[in-house]
């Protein structure tokens, strides 16, 4: 095995997974035939090199490998992802295809730059249903659409779930189409989810972020706490930079108190 060829020149052309084990590691016995397998399963997706920490220490120290089995993607020369421990076989399957790198990627990377212009919506659409395995482009639609087609953007996150990097993401749409469809029941807190869910829907973030933070104020627990987890779904949606998320989240933590 030789590191720098095997490893680093062959990431060049094809992501090489490396796996530090050694003999008298009982994790790494119950790892070693799970990952050959999806090895061989996914051959000329990726490649696998098995290290060896008794035989080479000097590569354990400059990766620093303080526990095995560890398990890490080099990828242009570099490595790009790890984990540690004996996983199973899906959560490997899953942390797999969250860092392979895809170019597919790159190309819904322009379309979500160009998402505000004209017709890159269009083009998101057309991405997504030529590439429905991309979880981060089902998510950057189903965002785009859920104040108008929330029964659709809950379809297209569907299989996004606990244990999933996008899972917080997709959870905070979900809570975003359960404010969409809810019915006005007459009480003020139902009132005011209604002003927001017009809001929304009208493209105005601001009126809808100021109705739920008043709703949360009257009664945060109405139908089961949507109120505040309308705003705080809201805020993830918008990320942290976004001027609304300054200017309104301290107000909703104000309102929760």
């Amino acid at each position: 095995m030789n590191f720098k060829q095997d490893v680093i020149e062959k990431s060049f052309e094809i992501p090489v997974v490396v796996d530090f084990w050694a003999p008298w590691c009982g994790p790494c016995r119950v790892l070693g035939p799970t990952i050959e397998s999806l090895a061989a399963e996914q051959s000329g997706k990726w490649e696998l090199v098995k290290v060896n920490t008794e035989e080479h220490y000097e590569l354990s120290e400059q990766y620093n490998i303080r526990s095995i089995p560890n398990v890490k993607m080099f990828h242009q020369g570099e490595a790009i992802a790890e984990f540690m421990g004996a996983w199973p076989r899906a959560a490997i399957e899953r942390w797999l295809s969250e860092n392979l790198p895809d170019s597919r990627k790159a190309g819904l990377a322009d379309i979500l730059a160009r998402l505000n212009g004209a017709g890159a919506l269009s083009e998101l659409e057309a991405f997504v249903s030529e590439n429905p395995d991309v979880a981060e482009a089902r998510l950057a639609l189903a965002q785009r659409i859920v104040y108008s087609m929330p029964e659709r953007a809950l379809a297209l996150v569907e299989t996004i779930r606990l244990g999933d990097k996008l899972e917080e993401q997709a959870e905070a749409l979900r809570t975003i189409a359960e404010l969409m469809a809810l019915e006005p029941d007459g009480s003020s807190p139902g009132s005011l989810l209604a002003q927001s869910r017009e809001a929304l829907r009208q493209q105005d973030g601001e009126a809808a972020i100021k109705a739920v933070i008043e709703a949360t104020a009257i009664d945060k627990s109405y139908q089961k706490d949507l109120p505040r987890r309308a705003a705080i779904a809201l805020f993830r949606t918008w990320g942290p930079d976004n001027p609304l998320t300054k200017n309104y989240r301290w107000r909703f933590d104000m309102a929760l108190y």
